[in-house]
């Protein structure tokens, strides 16, 4: 008999809290939020610690910092371990909360290096969150890596809009493509559900 699992979580690398405590740049703009989350993916990948995906989550008034995360997708044994998601995941363990929207709570911005995919999609139109800047685009990620980023909705964009949630498209989109190729001349995998 398989023995259930009751239990699971998600961790980022080992890096990750010290590169945080040496980043010195402010978060005051969606270009500097960007950079962090570009600069957090290119680490993941020279770390070999995940795929070449990351994002960051600030309030989006104050700037201040809520959570970031990273692909953990192989290290993690999860499929739903996008950068997207762990960042999301973190904050609202941070906040206690399902609903990063709850009242009273502050705005939130998510900048990640890559158009998010179907799955990341779905979890930030339901999180709360209600700015997205982007870096790479969806074509960019299937051309430069070979990942399956999934269908999308003909009017994502606009899908998200009527739910209140803007975005910010092709922002720093050279420096977020060089991560992506750097991954896939790494040799690193390429783990498409049942064709990795």
């Amino acid at each position: 008999m398989t023995k259930l699992t009751t239990q699971a979580s998600l961790t980022l690398p080992f890096w990750v809290k010290p590169f945080l405590e040496q980043w010195k740049t402010p978060l005051n703009s969606s270009q500097e939020r960007l950079r962090l989350a570009i600069a957090l993916a290119r680490e993941n990948v020279e770390q070999k610690t995940g795929g070449p995906f990351a994002s960051v989550i600030v309030e989006s008034a104050s700037s201040a910092l809520v959570s970031v995360g990273v692909n953990v997708v192989v290290p993690g044994h999860t499929s739903l371990a996008h950068g997207e998601i762990v960042a999301l995941f973190l904050a609202q363990q941070a906040w206690g909360t399902h609903d990063l929207a709850e009242a009273g709570r502050p705005a939130l911005t998510l900048a990640t290096n890559a158009q998010p995919c179907v799955q990341c999609y779905g979890a930030i139109l339901w999180s709360g969150v209600k700015h997205v800047v982007q870096g790479a685009r969806g074509s960019d990620v299937e051309a430069l890596t070979g990942f399956d980023e999934g269908p999308l909705p003909q009017d994502w964009e606009g899908e998200w809009l009527r739910r209140g949630i803007t975005l910010e498209r092709d922002i720093l989109r050279d420096e977020a493509c060089q991560v992506l190729s750097r991954y896939r001349s790494s040799g690193a995998p390429i783990y498409n559900p049942g064709r990795s």
